[in-house]
């Protein structure tokens, strides 16, 4: 039998370490919770931490862009607590055992666990390449077998799980959580039961899954064990599985009820309950996990005797034409492939660019818009940089407190994490720093305006950070896409090796100007555009950014 897998914590979060206490703003947190399907104040369970649990990936495949708009999303909320200075515990699992990865890699010759491995490392890469903050901890669900094991046991002591046996009266390996059993079941995603908040929670309830909505679901096919006549229950849920025929040997585990592998919802009871003990703050995931897992979860965790999740929240999906964006349903798209066409800051831009509970369509104008923001972005960071002698270090934007950045940004933040207005909020700040710049030359108290657009700079890569966005920190400058944002971080060798290139035109070009070949300097300009470098002439001098 595996050994259970021992906690391995690999947080390199850098806000969580640098904010020591909780700021003020704290306060004003506001959450939506999926179960009360209402807005309310958030309080930690434990005063200044947060335990969060997200559902993962089931690695059966490449990652396309709807599954890593959930990990955008959980990504956001995550770096606003620590913004806020709460020590967040975030636990993200690996389903690296399931029927469609058993089945896949049959049909294409490998051994099971070599597919999940595989395509584990394609979702770690697509995750860290768009600026995922790596969970504390990072289980997978073939690590905790003796903990399933266990809570099932509990389960069926509690009276909430029966095991079928064969006519001679032997366990077949078949368990089932026993829904009449447990009367609050449906607390969770039964819709009728509650009022509609708003207008994000009335469309989520139309399009994602609940008990009321069961039937034929294109988005959660029905698990072929839980079709079995054995149940007593049409509602009743696989805890444990008996093997399919066609399973491997090395896909079995020898348990007191049987030979077989576990149902889809009992890893995440028991890999929580590990992690995060009873009661934690948040259980999150995309709006298609909401029924039946999320639902099944909850009963069987509370059954077995644990406090589940004080919250539940659910991300929308990312949408093609009002249809689910998904490879099952023939309109997916491939983090890679997407990625060959923009740069990895432009995607995880738009995949952020609304609030998590709202549905993103996807389309080339929602590309288009990113990459326009990322100009406006570069452009003022770069400008404000070289205007007042440096960018500030990495150490300094991390250092930032919610309480020290523009109120409009955090009242958004604090709205359930409307990115919409946070995003808002940014650009407000970029045109009053645009304003400042232009005023600098004119300003007799220099010192003082350099100032104010340090002070701008600063809140604008504070806050773009929040949203996983300074331009010249970790990954974006690492793999060049800051750009032209010159500064601290902007080092590379490209970039070094274009910057003289460019500096060396643009001395051409003044002296050009200076001589009054305005049609030299023009032509000078006009070449440098066409090979996608913008110039921008300031009162510091001219400045470049690629287009």
């Amino acid at each position: 039998m595996t050994n259970t897998q021992e906690p391995q914590n690999i947080n390199i979060s850098s806000v969580a370490t640098a904010v020591d206490a909780v700021a003020s703003a704290a306060a004003d947190l506001k959450l939506y919770d999926t179960a009360s399907h209402a807005v309310s104040n958030f309080t930690p369970i434990k005063p200044g931490q947060v335990g969060m649990y997200v559902c993962g990936a089931t690695v059966q495949s490449s990652p396309h862009i709807g599954h890593i708009r959930a990990a955008v999303a959980f990504d956001v909320v995550r770096r606003w607590f620590e913004r806020l200075g709460y020590k967040v515990t975030f636990v993200r699992n690996v389903t690296d055992i399931d029927d469609k990865i058993l089945d896949k890699a049959a049909a294409a010759g490998q051994q099971w666990w070599e597919r999940a491995y595989i395509y584990e490392r394609e979702f770690t890469e697509a995750y860290n390449t768009l600026g995922v903050e790596p969970p504390t901890y990072e289980p997978r669900a073939t690590g905790h077998m003796i903990d399933m094991i266990d809570l099932i046991k509990q389960i069926i002591d509690n009276g909430h799980g029966y095991v079928v046996t064969d006519e001679n009266g032997n366990p077949t390996g078949n368990v089932y959580f026993d829904v009449a059993s447990w009367p609050h079941y449906g607390e969770l995603t039964h819709q009728k039961q509650t009022a509609v908040a708003d207008a994000a929670s009335e469309v989520a309830d139309a399009m994602g899954p609940s008990v009321d909505n069961t039937g034929n679901d294109k988005y959660n096919p029905v698990d072929p064990a839980d079709m079995s006549e054995d149940k007593h229950d049409p509602r009743d849920f696989a805890l444990w599985k008996a093997p399919k025929d066609s399973d491997p040997l090395d896909a079995r585990w020898n348990t007191p009820f049987g030979t077989g592998r576990p149902g889809w919802h009992i890893e995440c009871s028991a890999m929580s309950h590990r992690y995060l003990k009873d009661m934690f703050d948040i259980h999150g995931g995309g709006l298609d996990l909401r029924f039946p897992h999320h639902e099944n979860e909850m009963a069987q965790t509370r059954a077995a005797g644990y406090d589940s999740a004080a919250r539940w929240m659910h991300s929308a999906w990312v949408t093609a034409k009002g249809e689910k964006m998904s490879k099952s349903l023939g309109n997916g798209l491939s983090v890679p492939a997407v990625l060959a066409e923009n740069s990895a800051w432009v995607v995880r831009y738009a995949l952020g660019s609304v609030q998590y509970r709202s549905m993103l369509e996807w389309s080339d104008q929602t590309l288009t818009e990113a990459q326009s923001a990322y100009d406006r972005v570069s452009n003022f960071i770069e400008r404000a940089g070289a205007a007042v002698g440096g960018q500030p270090s990495r150490e300094e934007i991390v250092s930032v407190s919610a309480d020290e950045l523009p109120a409009d940004f955090v009242a958004a933040m604090n709205d359930d994490i409307n990115v919409s207005g946070a995003s808002a909020a940014i650009f407000t700040a970029i045109r009053s720093g645009n304003t400042l710049l232009s005023k600098l030359a004119d300003r007799v108290d220099s010192d003082v305006a350099k100032d104010e657009v340090r002070a701008v700079l600063v809140n604008v890569r504070a806050m773009l950070d929040t949203l996983g966005l300074d331009p010249l920190a970790e990954p974006w400058v690492s793999e060049g896409t800051a750009g032209g944002a010159a500064g601290a971080g902007a080092d590379s060798a490209e970039h070094t090796a274009l910057d003289r290139l460019v500096s060396e035109q643009l001395e051409e070009r003044a002296e050009a100007r200076k001589a009054k070949d305005f049609a030299r300097a023009d032509a000078i300009r006009d070449a440098l555009g066409a090979v996608g470098i913008a110039i921008e002439d300031t009162p510091q001098g001219p400045t470049w950014t690629l287009k």
